[in-house]
């Protein structure tokens, strides 16, 4: 089995020393370039005429000649069409509004207030001294009918008369009468039913038979 060379040892061959490769460098064209700029006088810049000059004013397009002729016969004929259209319309409104009639005093008058009710009667109380009495103010041929029956009790209606009329002198004869009989059912006076009965029943007429 061989054995490994020692690393240690040298080789019997020459010795090789490392290689430099040198590349030129393209400097030189470069400097000679920066020499020049530095030499060279350095002049100013010219001012931007587009800034300092003054632009002329826009203004719009004229229009022409035949589009404003066309313009003013289009606003022409509008104005007639419509001239025309309201002279149609005129009549038609005027025959509406003469064939509608006139509104009627009828129809304008202001509607007339209801009549206010009348307010009804009570209903009248019922006599206390009954449905046929009589009281002073009265007449009529029932009053005279009193009086005849009053002339037939003894020195009641002395001298009375049968005129037909419910005076003082009846009510006096009728009080008298309610005295003296004791008659209290009817007021004081007054020709009620009580004392209709109590004087009925006490005299006797011609009409009676």
């Amino acid at each position: 089995m061989p054995t490994p060379p020692d690393p240690e040892r040298p080789h019997g061959g020459p010795v090789l020393e490392p290689v430099r490769v040198l590349r030129p460098r393209r400097l030189d064209g470069l400097a000679e370039l920066m020499r020049e700029m530095e030499s060279a006088p350095v002049r100013p810049a010219p001012a931007d005429e587009a800034e300092t000059r003054e632009l002329p004013p826009v203004r719009p397009p004229r229009s022409a000649p035949g589009l404003r002729r066309a313009a003013v016969a289009v606003a022409v004929a509008a104005a007639a069409l419509l001239g025309f259209a309201g002279a149609l319309l005129l009549p038609g409104r005027q025959d509406s509004a003469a064939a509608s009639p006139p509104p009627s005093a009828a129809t304008t008058a202001p509607p007339a207030a209801a009549p206010a009710p009348t307010p009804s009667l009570a209903p009248t109380a019922a006599d206390p001294d009954g449905p046929g009495t009589l009281r002073q103010g009265d007449t009529g041929p029932e009053v005279t009918e009193l009086q005849e029956r009053l002339l037939r009790i003894p020195d009641v209606y002395r001298d009375g008369s049968t005129s037909g009329t419910y005076d003082a002198g009846l009510t006096a004869a009728v009080a008298r009468f309610q005295l003296w009989y004791g008659i209290t059912g009817d007021e004081t006076g007054v020709y009620g039913d009580d004392t209709r009965r109590a004087l009925e029943s006490r005299t006797v007429l011609p009409d009676d038979s």
